[in-house]
């Protein structure tokens, strides 16, 4: 048999195999370019077939404002070292008058009997932070929003430096908790790190508020929506990318843990 005819269409060898590798060509365009784009897209920007295509091409997007709202983003605050001026008596003065109405449910000095977080000794960036996202709604909160409303950002920065300004109060013995070993070294197989490389007084992470001591339900609630993706105020999905893995008990454990520090 001749070079000729044995690689000739009419070969039903050859047909069969080029319609075998057109298949698997097909097959793995449509998985690349359209079903893996769409499986992966970010929820908030529903992509079309064609968008898809052209996504995973690496053709560039056409450009579009954020909409306006707490979806643009998980917070509007920027958040730098520097993000909060050193505070002087005044502005502590008049966060304590304006923390007159938030007694109810923080406590006269911050330190809450009623399962709402203590902000005694918070670091002023992370309850000026959490005011932020209060206020543009960016966290969600039926309590918190209308509150906010009324209150300018010198306001919140004054706040938070009253509130940075009170002394920490232990509200119960002391612990005899083991330290769990997500604390201390996360679970790297999980993608989820360490508590501690953020929530510890000497990180002194910009924004990231101290654990130790706030109310085991709080903090419980606070995991189970970050689990959940019900809130979604943390900056690069960084508490939605930690607490997505954890199991029932590792919520209840770590939140029995911080609160008994």
């Amino acid at each position: 048999m001749s070079d000729e005819k044995l690689w000739s269409l009419k070969n039903r060898w050859v047909t069969g195999s080029i319609a075998i590798l057109l298949a698997i060509g097909l097959l793995a365009a449509a998985v690349g370019f359209i079903w893996l784009p769409r499986a992966h897209a970010d929820e908030n920007l529903a992509a079309s077939l064609w968008e898809s295509i052209c996504r995973a091409a690496g053709v560039p997007a056409r450009y579009d404002s954020p909409p306006l709202g707490a979806q643009a983003g998980a917070s509007n605050v920027i958040v730098t070292a520097q993000m909060m001026a050193p505070a002087d008596s005044a502005a502590i003065g008049r966060g304590a008058t304006l923390a007159m109405r938030c007694t109810m449910c923080h406590g006269a000095r911050g330190m809450s009997p009623a399962g709402s977080p203590h902000l005694a000794g918070q670091p002023a960036a992370a309850t000026y932070k959490q005011l932020r996202d209060f206020k543009s709604g960016h966290r969600a909160s039926a309590i918190m929003a209308p509150l906010m409303n009324e209150l300018s950002d010198q306001d919140m920065r004054d706040l938070a430096a009253y509130y940075a300004y009170l002394p920490r109060e232990r509200m119960s013995q002391e612990t005899t908790e083991a330290v769990p070993r997500l604390v201390r070294n996360g679970d790297p197989m999980r993608n989820i790190g360490a508590c501690a490389s953020c929530h510890t007084v000497e990180v002194l992470k910009p924004a990231s508020p101290w654990l130790d001591g706030l109310p085991e339900s709080y903090l419980h609630q606070q995991l189970t929506a970050f689990r959940h993706g019900e809130r979604r105020n943390d900056l690069n999905g960084q508490m939605r990318n930690a607490a997505r893995g954890l199991t029932d008990a590792e919520v209840t454990a770590l939140a029995r843990y911080y609160a008994s520090r």
